[in-house]
């Protein structure tokens, strides 16, 4: 999981003009991992990216990560 959270927040940092306001928080559930980026106002689109690709190709990446914990990996970006 730890794994996971560093990876998200790698990747944004790298899209972002603000990597300082970075931030990644794990909420565990059941049968999931819900990882919550927030990133500053103004960045917000450069992690969405254009149609939403950026942001489809970072969720097939957690959804690759996640599959030897056996539990579902969501990523929410966060207003």
């Amino acid at each position: 999981m730890e794994a996971m959270r560093d990876l998200v927040a790698f990747l944004a940092r790298a899209l972002v003009d603000e990597p300082e306001a970075v931030e990644v928080e794990v909420v565990e559930e059941a049968r999931a991992y819900v990882f919550q980026l927030t990133v500053a106002p103004d960045d917000l689109g450069k992690v969405i990216g254009k149609e939403g690709r950026t942001a489809r190709a970072m969720r097939t990446l957690l959804s690759s990560m996640s599959a030897r914990t056996r539990k579902r990996a969501l990523l929410d970006i966060m207003e």
